[in-house]
């Protein structure tokens, strides 16, 4: 909390702030940094040694309060009430063209599946989605996404995930089958999808 108020603080600093010594500071830092939740850049102030100042991460603002997940959740429901089914479509639709075109840029050429789901799964744990895939002992291959950045607006708005499924089955293809068996929206502990070839006749 008192990074956050005051970013780029010494330990020295902090300790005075909060009553301790700045050695006592200094461990609880370093302790932090190893869980990638605080960073150091080294400031010189003139003569003497330089000295750390240590500021958040991306990890530890993500553990304050956020109000995004309600304000889309509201959005949502406004577009609903105000411009019709219609609209919220048109818009799930938008979003859906421009990740499906993002997608087929970042999978490119790549004729093998394995390959094309590996960038598919190492695009959508860029997206904060948590994502794996494992090749099964039938040859098929498992997409598991353990996390849902999007929880709230897909909860209220389930064409979010049918825009999702439509995206995947575009991006791997028209020679590829994708069926979604875990649903966290439906209570799973995560998001599963089964890929398989189809074998042409």
């Amino acid at each position: 909390m008192a990074l956050k108020m005051q970013p780029g603080l010494t330990a020295t600093a902090l300790g005075t702030n909060l009553g301790i010594t700045g050695e006592a500071v200094r461990q609880q830092l370093l302790r932090l940094a190893q869980e990638g939740l605080v960073e150091a850049r080294t400031v010189s102030a003139g003569v003497g040694r330089p000295s750390q100042a240590w500021s958040l991460t991306s990890a530890a603002q993500a553990r304050f309060p956020d109000t995004h997940a309600g304000l889309t959740v509201q959005l949502l429901e406004l577009i609903r009430a105000n411009l019709g089914d219609d609209a919220l479509d048109a818009v799930i639709s938008a979003r859906e063209t421009a990740t499906r075109r993002a997608y087929e840029v970042a999978v490119g050429e790549r004729s093998d599946l394995r390959d094309r789901v590996a960038v598919l799964a190492d695009l959508r744990s860029g997206e904060g989605y948590m994502a794996g895939w494992t090749e099964e002992a039938d040859g098929s291959l498992l997409l598991v996404e353990n996390h849902c950045p999007i929880c709230a607006a897909a909860t209220a708005c389930q064409g979010f995930c049918r825009a999702e499924l439509d995206v995947f089955r575009a991006v791997l293809g028209p020679e590829v089958q994708v069926e979604r068996e875990e649903h966290i929206i439906a209570g799973g502990r995560r998001c599963s999808y089964r890929i398989t070839e189809v074998q042409s006749a």
